[in-house]
């Protein structure tokens, strides 16, 4: 087939894009970065060390959106050619030779660095952070974006007094910078991918453990959360036990530090020795009931060993990464919480595996273009399927050779399956098959190792079956069974299914005898509050839940308008989550409540509408534009953090942001508002309101 000029072009692009640098193996690198948060730049140099292993006439750089400054081979100029996405230097290189690649350069990133807080006027909450997951670190640091690449990165950053400094590897060295503040060394001793090297600056403090074998943890918070230490960082130790114990093999690095951030773009990431991850699991021991940093804390920790020491080649094999972590978090849930919780938690996401499954939107766990659901929850499962089939002795050892072969190098699902079939002496094929290829959830096989694995799934699913199609009957055919259930799972998810088919009588005598998850579930589950179960129903707004009592005041607030204010009074002091999700809906329903506290309504408006500031996080950000909307209270500043949120790093927050804006300018009014506060947005606001209203 003759192609035409232009895919023949585009055909040679892509080849560049894709081409792999298998001739040349970087080693070492030594980055010296100094961050500027007034201008957001970054402005470095990378010193790095590399081997020809055949002879070649270029070698190339990503690197996204550089400026560079110098660029120079064993101490001499060299040529090079930049087209924004690779640097490629040109120089006829012999095998068997070791060169040195330095490159000084200039940029200043939309992504993967961010710098929050340093012109909101709001001392002490100044923070530079990076986020590298995928191939994204080259747009601040130029590097291989390859995966199989591994180097080991030392890292030299000159920062602001204010703060402190987290990185990858060991800290050796602090010393006076140029600018009257520090220059900061760390030593990585192996090699890594570039997506995994990380750092954060922020006012920190720290909490310092070691593990049993001696593994120096160190675990950072801000000043104002000292009190919340213990509950987010609840069991860190223990888990950190367990995995080196579950997996076999010694942590594979030489220490471990964990730092929370704002706004950070995902739970955590499993940076080499220094995961980041959201402060939102920053918490007290109220919040631990319903959202703790358990599973995040221990995924990212197992992630040490599945994504950073073994590291997948390509996409199509992220189950190595994600399944894992993910399978090994459970584990060491099971570890803390019991048999009961690991079971029913699996269950929760099988059902959610199997309704997507059969909406035909299921994936084969070797589609590299499948969803965190597929990767995370179907690759759990994948794994607890694949542990059962081969033994718990076999599976151990599988795993132990897998890590300890394939050390600080890439790997594919045949290099994992091959170590499962030597062990085992089963020929695997027929799992690859089901698991890994096939994109549909196997529920019947799933439910049926539930139901033998765990008593209370299996009682769960023989009552499901008795109720049939006849829910109306539930309250009747448990009320009998209730007290000799005995497990709160069991019950707990019994009520999520069928507490509005239960009689009042049946209901307040769950919520007098229940514990918090079954009460919960109770106020969770109801549509509507019976008047008989008043009383009952009054007293979760004293549960130690932040959930529970949220969902608590919005339906009592609802159901029984007459005890409005009383229950406004009991909760004015409660703050929630740290999402503040009850002060927001505390503010909103004070404000909507007739005759409550009319003096006092200005102030909570104000209140309410501070809380969409850029300071705050983006979590309590959208609830507060949710309310907002729903009850017509957009000041002008409001409507300017609106527009402001619209171009938010983190997605999701901002493609929110743009919906209710989409919505508040299809008034006309609303319209009229929003280029009334035209002046008053910066340039990147000014152009995205240009193009929104197309203008």
């Amino acid at each position: 087939m003759k192609l035409s000029p232009t895919l023949t072009f585009f055909l040679f692009v892509h080849l560049l894009n894709a081409q792999v640098q298998d001739k040349v193996d970087f080693i070492r690198a030594e980055v010296y970065i100094e961050p500027n948060p007034k201008e957001k730049k970054i402005s470095g140099t990378v010193r790095y060390e590399f081997k020809v292993l055949d002879d070649v006439d270029s070698i190339f750089i990503d690197s996204k959106k550089i400026d560079f400054t110098s660029v120079m081979l064993d101490l001499k100029r060299v040529d090079s050619n930049y087209d924004g996405e690779k640097l490629t230097v040109k120089s006829k290189l012999k095998k068997g030779n070791t060169h040195y690649l330095v490159i000084s350069y200039n940029t200043f990133p939309k992504q993967t660095v961010y710098f929050l807080g340093w012109d909101d006027g709001i001392d002490g909450n100044e923070q530079i952070w990076t986020q590298g997951q995928g191939k994204y670190t080259s747009h601040w640091l130029p590097s291989l974006d390859d995966m199989t690449d591994k180097i080991e990165f030392d890292l030299n950053i000159s920062y602001p007094l204010k703060g402190s400094l987290i990185a990858n590897g060991n800290l050796t060295k602090v010393a006076s910078n140029h600018k009257g503040g520090v220059l900061a060394s760390f030593d990585m001793q192996k090699p890594m991918s570039s997506y995994l090297v990380g750092f954060a600056i922020g006012d920190f403090h720290k909490k310092e453990l070691k593990s049993s074998s001696g593994v120096p943890i160190e675990l950072y918070y801000e000043p104002k959360d000292s009190l919340k230490v213990e509950p987010t960082y609840r069991h860190t130790q223990h888990i950190f036990d367990f995995l080196e114990k579950e997996i076999g093999v010694p942590y594979p690095w030489q220490n471990y530090k964990q730092v929370p951030v704002q706004d950070f773009l995902y739970a955590g990431m499993e940076n080499t020795t220094c995961t980041i991850f959201s402060n939102q699991y920053v918490i007290d021991s109220t919040a631990f009931v319903d959202k703790n940093y358990v599973n995040v804390n221990a995924h990212e920790l197992a992630h040490q060993w599945f994504g950073d020491l073994v590291t997948e080649t390509s996409s199509e094999h992220h189950w190595l990464h994600e399944g894992f972590a993910t399978y090994y978090a459970y584990l060491a849930e099971k570890d803390l919480f019991g048999e009961d919780h690991f079971y029913w938690h699996l269950l929760g996401t099988a059902e959610a595996l199997k309704s997507i499954s059969e909406d035909d939107q299921g994936e084969a766990l070797r589609n590299p273009g499948a969803g965190s659901l597929t990767f995370y929850e179907k690759g759990a499962w994948a794994l607890a399927m694949l542990h059962e089939r081969v033994g718990d002795s076999n599976f151990k050892q599988g795993i132990r050779n897998y890590l300890q072969k394939y050390a600080y190098q890439n790997v594919t699902i045949p290099n994992f399956m091959e170590e499962m079939e030597n062990v085992s002496g089963m020929d695997l094929s027929n799992f690859e098959q089901e698991w890994l290829e096939d994109p549909n959830f196997r529920y019947a096989e799933v439910q049926s190792f539930l139901m033998k694995k765990n008593t209370s799934i299996k009682r769960f699913f023989e009552l499901k079956e008795k109720i049939g199609e006849r829910p109306e009957t539930a309250g009747n055919q448990l009320e009998d069974v209730w007290d000799s259930l005995g497990s709160s799972q069991l019950k707990q998810h019994l009520v999520l299914a069928y507490a509005n088919h239960f009689s009042p009588e049946f209901l307040s005598t769950i919520l007098r005898t229940g514990d918090l998850n079954v009460r919960q579930a109770v106020i969770l589950s109801l549509e509507k509050i019976p008047a008989e179960i008043q009383k009952e129903a009054e007293s979760l707004l004293l549960d130690q839940s932040y959930t529970t009592i949220e969902s608590a005041l919005y339906k009592l607030w609802g159901d029984f308008p007459d005890n409005r204010e009383k229950y406004l009074d009991d909760t004015e002091e409660l703050e929630g989550f740290p999402n503040k999700n009850l002060r927001v809906l505390w503010l909103t329903l004070a404000l909507v409540t007739p005759g409550y506290n009319p003096g006092m309504k200005p102030s909570y408006f104000e209140e309410l509408n501070g809380y969409t500031g850029p300071e705050h996080h983006f979590e309590t950000r959208l609830l507060v534009f949710q309310y907002l909307t729903t009850i017509g209270g957009y000041t002008d500043e409001t409507l300017k953090n609106l527009v402001e949120a619209c171009g938010h790093h983190v997605w999701h927050f901002k493609k929110s942001a743009r919906d209710i804006l989409k919505e508040f300018l299809k008034n006309k009014d609303g319209l009229a508002r929003v280029k009334a506060i035209y002046p008053l947005l910066n340039q990147q606001e000014k152009q995205y309101l240009d193009k929104t209203l197309g203008e």
